[in-house]
């Protein structure tokens, strides 16, 4: 028999899930997710610290953010462009996802508006929690643009790989897929490489 405690920590799950599916991850909150579960923000709080590990839990990932971002920024800056792909890899294995991702396919060329929810909540979270932290902790500069742009680009590849199966991509390993796309995502992240060339006068 379950206890309360069980029963109001998976209304919680089960409303967040449905949310984070439906609105994506950006525009959520706390408290939206508490009253669709029928529980006072104060009950959600003693489950979850935030919305980031809420996230993290319910849509199954292999990771939240207290834990990856220290992992990524101890190391320094070399290297943290291949940290960042295989973490963008590692989060496509959750099956859920890749099934989401699997239907966005056929949505092409309107993915962007179309995308199932879930693919755009845990896109935006990896913007927002994950790559934008990243950033910013490791002090680069142009922040936001350059987290953008690495999520555009890695999320461009896990959909090519995984959504559309575009070959050789698709098959190719993830230490190989690691290796080819790591040097473009560490530029992004070299505060030395300006984001635009200046205008010649």
């Amino acid at each position: 028999m379950n206890s309360p405690n069980d029963d109001r920590r998976a209304a919680i799950d089960r409303a967040a899930r449905a949310i984070f599916e439906r609105r994506g991850y950006a525009s959520v909150t706390v408290k939206s997710i508490a009253v669709a579960a029928g529980v006072g923000p104060s009950v959600l709080s003693s489950f979850y610290r935030n919305k980031a590990e809420l996230f993290a839990a319910v849509m199954d990932l292999p990771f939240d953010p207290a834990s990856a971002i220290p992992r990524l920024v101890a190391p320094g800056l070399d290297g943290l462009g291949e940290r960042l792909v295989r973490l963008a890899l590692q989060a496509a294995q959750d099956e859920q996802l890749r099934d989401d991702v699997g239907a966005v396919g056929p949505l092409i060329p309107g993915a962007v508006t179309n995308t199932p929810g879930s693919v755009r909540a845990v896109w935006e979270y990896i913007t927002g929690e994950v790559v934008d932290q990243v950033l910013l902790r490791a002090g680069i500069p142009d922040a936001k643009m350059r987290g953008a742009l690495i999520t555009s680009f890695l999320g461009g590849i896990i959909i090519a790989r995984y959504g559309v199966v575009v070959e050789p991509l698709a098959s190719a390993s993830e230490d190989e897929v690691v290796a080819l796309v790591g040097p473009t995502i560490q530029r992004l992240l070299d505060p030395t490489q300006p984001l635009l060339a200046p205008v010649a006068q």
